[in-house]
């Protein structure tokens, strides 16, 4: 670990636990309690409200925080990697956000030379491409809690006319699905996106009902995933 890094861990560290001795930081990093003293100077000389002393314990007094644009560098390969994603996978307005949050974090991170994130050498591919434009369509009616109706073709070629509470959407190896309550199976499914022809908005909301909500639908995949692999196929 880079020293700039573990300093940074080392002030969230104090910032979460209160007072600190050495020896419990140490054990927490793997280093010399040493090196804690001379890490523990190094941020006190730089200006950062820690008290206490060797062989007593240390404190981050209370109201210091750090910038909110501070990331590791794993933090920005992690940025980097799932902004790429995006970039490549998502649809046009989706991409293009995350382009300009790439640009605006990387205007605002400190050593911007070193820490880069317009131009990380880590990047993503899709085998089908961005994905579909109707999700924009989706994602709004998830942010507005909206009713969607759509004519959707399952994996057999039927042909259904639905109306969709929409809960969350998916990104799979073979392109994107959303998953929302069914309201002429009154019950939970997961729709493909290349597998719909035609999909409006109703402008009906929806209330957060608990039963039928996006927790409940997680609980449902987790305490039965079989049938939930069945949802999927939208019989």
């Amino acid at each position: 670990m880079r020293r700039a890094e573990r300093l940074f861990r080392l002030v969230s560290e104090l910032r979460a636990r209160g007072v600190c001795l050495a020896e419990d930081l140490a054990d927490y990093f793997e280093i010399s309690v040493r090196t804690i003293y001379r890490d523990i100077a190094h941020l006190q000389a730089s200006g950062l409200p820690i008290e206490g002393e060797a062989g007593v314990g240390y404190l981050l007094r209370p109201g210091f925080d750090l910038p909110a644009m501070t990331f590791t560098f794993e933090q920005l390969d992690a940025l980097a990697v799932g902004l790429s994603f995006v970039e490549v996978a998502g649809d046009s307005s989706l991409a293009e956000a995350a382009r300009e949050v790439r640009a605006k974090i990387q205007a605002s991170l400190p050593d911007p030379d070193a820490r880069k994130l317009e131009r990380a050498p880590l990047f993503a591919s899709r085998r089908d491409g961005p994905a579909n434009p109707i999700m924009k369509v989706v994602r709004r009616a998830i942010r507005r809690r909206t009713t969607l109706h759509l004519h959707y073709e399952n994996g057999e070629g039927s042909l259904s006319n639905r109306r969709v509470r929409p809960l969350a959407i998916w990104a799979f190896t073979e392109g994107w699905l959303f998953a929302g309550w069914c309201e002429l199976r009154d019950d939970f499914r997961a729709f493909r996106l290349d597998r719909i022809n035609a999909l409006e908005e109703t402008g009906d909301r929806f209330a957060d009902d608990p039963d039928r909500n996006l927790d409940a639908y997680l609980r449902a995949r987790i305490l039965a995933p079989q049938k939930h692999d069945r949802a999927s196929q939208n019989r």
